[in-house]
């Protein structure tokens, strides 16, 4: 199932609440927010208490995207604030599979990122404990940079390892996506796509983000990785 987590980190942040209800109205069920120390990425964003404002204002599901050191160290107080998917790097955390299972056992949807330079095969150990798996497309830390392709390859080696194993394991792709690399995206066999600027750099969020709903949903498109009889032909 395609679904679109908009990148709040494009967003207008003196207008957060506005800008979140916006995503919410065009249909969109994601808001992917991204949080960053300074340390992990040379970029300071949100913490807890931001996601827990936002919390009260939406219904989304809060797809949380941990750019920090020692992200064991605050799964419990995203999870507390409002995240639905808690996603952490590999290259950041001290003991992965002991972090799966502590923010599952919060209730919450473990999920973990690789930057480019990190080899898919890091990642696909650990895909079985995951709710979803997150392939950079940029280096993390700065909305608006440009698209890497070699993140397409990942995402078909992560897609027909999943598919192989029977693994029930989303595929999100973050990082200079829009609606002219959409098709590619997809094709690769991801189905959870985070675009920032190119939806609220749009002169209508609204309309962009209809824009991309309705790509979802035209003929051609059919579940990543597989067949089904509702698959419309190309």
């Amino acid at each position: 199932m395609l679904k679109l987590s908009p990148s709040l980190l494009s967003a207008d942040f003196a207008e957060l609440g506005g800008e979140i209800r916006a995503v919410e109205r065009a249909g969109a069920v994601y808001a992917h927010l991204d949080v960053m120390d300074g340390q992990f990425v040379p970029n300071i964003t949100i913490g807890p208490v931001v996601v827990k404002s936002l919390r009260r204002v939406s219904n989304l599901v809060f797809d949380v995207h941990l750019m920090i050191d020692r992200p064991e160290r605050f799964a419990e107080a995203f999870a507390a604030a409002g995240a639905d998917i808690v996603c952490f790097h590999l290259e950041a955390a001290a003991e992965p599979w002991e972090l799966i299972r502590r923010i599952r056992g919060l209730g919450k949807r473990p999920a973990m990122a690789v930057k480019p330079e990190t080899p898919v095969s890091s990642l696909l150990p650990y895909v079985k404990g995951l709710d979803m798996a997150l392939i950079m497309s940029v280096e993390p830390g700065f909305g608006g940079q440009a698209f890497m392709p070699a993140a397409l390859d990942k995402a078909r080696i992560l897609r027909n390892y999943i598919t192989a194993n029977r693994i029930d394991c989303d595929i999100e792709m973050d990082g200079g996506i829009s609606l002219q690399n959409l098709r590619a995206v997809i094709d690769s066999g991801v189905n959870v796509i985070v675009a920032g600027s190119d939806i609220f750099g749009a002169e209508d969020v609204t309309a962009r983000i209809r824009e991309y709903l309705g790509e979802f949903n035209r003929g051609g498109l059919c579940p990543p990785g597989g067949s089904s009889d509702k698959c419309l032909e190309r």
